[in-house]
């Protein structure tokens, strides 16, 4: 069933657990995502980027997730969109019917500028009942086609964060505390900021929300290596910096470039050992399994199996 990324995420920071958002492009990652979610008994929020929607259609990826929330009716669903940077976009995606949560990163924007304009598309979202994640505070890497370079990424100041959800009236924020967007996120071990992120969770009185959070599974990543991928120097966040964030108060954990390491593991796996195959649906299977079980898994690790 289609839900409010407020309702979902209110939920999860009272049970002091977080909900997976998880990206989608196509048919089979939705169809393996909420596969993950049901058998998890898990809320679940699908994010489409608008790299994704220039890809498939806001039109078309929103049927598709209206079409497959009524087949799920026992797990909380929300259709967000994913680092809405262009404002146009954002405007057309609430006034689409399919969303249930957008969110507009004005995070590159001067701090008053980023604040008179979230202010406004929260006051257009609320008139129609969505729910609205904003960001504060740059996260270097690759969001779709805007690169943040490392050297002008910066940190989620506190006493800013403060000032901005009370005036914003947003109902979660997207802070950075030192993760990254892509596939290599660190040279050396993982390290986020955890004391800045529970001073902003004592100052603000929203959900927060932890992008750049994928993880790059060991053993996800050596099977995509072993058919071809050169992705030697990837590395994501660990999973007991993931936890101790949770711990701190993030209620909402991004992860898109697992997925698509196990998708391109799938298909490269398949193809490899089934070269006269051409059927589309069956060298897509193994990767909608793959993306499964890697949402399981992220699923168990954030503490949201049965919240459903």
């Amino acid at each position: 069933m289609l839900t409010t990324l407020k309702s979902v995420l209110d939920k999860a920071h009272r049970g002091n657990y977080a909900v997976g958002a998880f990206n989608i492009n196509n048919l089979e990652i939705l169809q393996a995502i909420v596969e993950a979610a049901d058998a998890e008994s898990a809320p679940v929020i699908i994010s489409t980027s608008e790299g994704a929607i220039k890809y498939a259609g806001m039109d078309e990826l929103g049927c598709l997730v209206h079409t497959t929330a009524k087949k799920y009716k026992n797990i909380p669903m929300v259709f967000h969109l994913d680092h809405g940077k262009n404002y146009d976009l954002v405007v057309e995606a609430i006034k689409s019917g399919y969303y249930t949560s957008v969110m507009y990163d004005g995070s590159s924007l001067p701090f008053q500028e980023n604040i008179k304009t979230t202010k406004k598309i929260v006051k257009m979202a609320h008139a129609k009942g969505i729910s609205v994640e904003a960001e504060l505070g740059a996260i270097a890497g690759i969001e779709d086609f805007v690169s943040v370079e490392e050297k002008d990424a910066h940190l989620t100041d506190p006493e800013q964060a403060e000032e901005f959800v009370k005036t914003t009236g947003c109902d979660a924020l997207a802070i950075a505390i030192g993760t990254s967007h892509g596939a290599y996120k660190f040279k050396g071990s993982s390290k986020l900021d955890i004391a800045r992120l529970k001073e902003i969770e004592n100052r603000v009185d929203v959900p927060l929300v932890l992008h750049g959070a994928s993880g790059v599974p060991a053993d996800i990543k050596k099977q995509c290596m072993a058919y071809g991928c050169k992705i030697a120097d990837a590395k994501g966040v660990s999973d007991a910096y993931i936890k101790r964030a949770v711990e701190g108060g993030i209620d909402k954990v991004n992860i898109d470039t697992d997925l698509r390491i196990a998708f391109d593991a799938g298909v490269r796996k398949f193809l490899k050992n089934n070269p006269e195959v051409f059927d589309p649906r069956k060298i897509l299977g193994p990767a909608k399994k793959l993306i499964t079980e890697v949402v399981r898994r992220k699923i168990k690790m954030l503490g949201s199996s049965g919240k459903a």
